[in-house]
């Protein structure tokens, strides 16, 4: 009778075991953030979902966007966001005003400064009298927001000319597309131009490049991936097989035989016409690194810069909150 009575039991329970057998192998969800459509990787990735052979499997992505990275530091630290696509500045603000210590480095998204790559480029008006960086002093100086990856560069290199914001120029913020405008009305006398507004025919016209970020701190690493510690402990095959998928998808997106493609999907995405993306993903674009490894060395002394112009107060070791293994691991399995 006993016997009966645990065969019954067994038999009941087998619906409620696979249950727990399905629970257990539900995809990872990664939600993944972006701010400029096109430029930033989780913007496109999923126009390209069919090179990703883990996709749906062992994880899924939900593509999500912010205004900024500050409303990202936030989802981060509120485990609203699993992969955030974080500025030098906002990675080192969100580790100690945040307090995300457990916040990691795991891919690179794009780099300022390469050689033979495109820079941000900073305009003055031609009809200005402004020739050199020096005659900045006194003027208006266009940011899209303090301790903005742009505004720590453009601080930067204000600073290394011996101008300093409030004591020789004044700060105007805006959106970044709006800073041609701000140029032409009279608004501002100095802007930062990133792609794709720096192929702005009239800017081209009545403006002129005074500097580039890379003359003022060689090469940025601009954006990089980040996500934090437990998160990756929990989840490490799941992020491998994600990291696998984004290589071979980042990679299909730069390969120049694929432009023509990439052009289409970034018209479709954008409701621009196609033979406006030109640029994209060339050398006249950033720089993205073909195994999506940042560059630490770049990383720190941008981070370094970030504290120099006062945006954190104690030096950060970067390489504590870097961890590459993620990516190191997909680039082996795709040689």
């Amino acid at each position: 009778m006993r016997l009966a009575k645990l065969a019954a039991a067994c038999i009941c329970a087998l619906p409620l075991l696979g249950i727990g057998i399905a629970n257990a192998a539900e995809p990872v969800k990664i939600r993944m953030s972006w701010v400029a459509p096109v430029s930033n990787w989780a913007s496109i990735i999923l126009e390209k979902k069919d090179l990703a052979k883990h996709f749906g499997k062992s994880y899924t992505i939900e593509s999500v966007r912010y205004q900024g990275t500050p409303q990202m530091i936030t989802a981060i630290a509120n485990n609203e966001l699993e992969v955030s696509n974080l500025a030098y500045s906002s990675l080192a603000i969100a580790i100690e005003n945040a307090g995300l210590d457990d916040i990691r480095v795991i891919a690179d998204e794009f780099q300022d400064g390469v050689p033979g790559y495109y820079s941000t480029k900073f305009y003055v008006r031609k009809d200005s009298g402004i020739s050199k960086i020096e005659d900045i002093k006194g003027k208006v100086v266009g940011t899209n927001g303090g301790g903005s990856a742009v505004d720590v560069a453009l601080r930067a290199a204000l600073k290394k000319h011996g101008l300093e914001e409030k004591r020789d120029y004044t700060m105007l913020e805006g959106p970044l597309p709006a800073m041609p405008a701000m140029l032409f009305e009279k608004k501002v006398d100095l802007i930062p131009v990133v792609q794709p507004f720096s192929l702005n025919p009239k800017l081209n016209e009545e403006g002129k490049v005074l500097f580039e970020q890379r003359d003022a701190l060689g090469v940025t690493q601009m954006i990089a991936w980040t996500a934090r510690k437990s998160f990756i402990d929990k989840n490490r095959a799941a992020l491998v097989d994600f990291m696998e998928d984004m290589l071979r998808i980042t990679r299909w997106f730069t390969d120049p035989k694929n432009h023509a493609e990439v052009a289409q999907i970034a018209s479709k995405l954008t409701k621009q016409p196609a033979d406006r993306f030109g640029w994209l993903f060339t050398k006249q674009d950033t720089f993205r690194d073909p195994n999506l490894i940042p560059n630490v060395e770049a990383l720190q002394r941008n981070v370094d810069t970030t504290r120099e112009m006062g945006f954190i107060k104690k030096p950060l070791d970067i390489k504590k909150y870097v961890d590459l293994s993620l990516a190191q691991e997909a680039a082996k399995r795709l040689q």
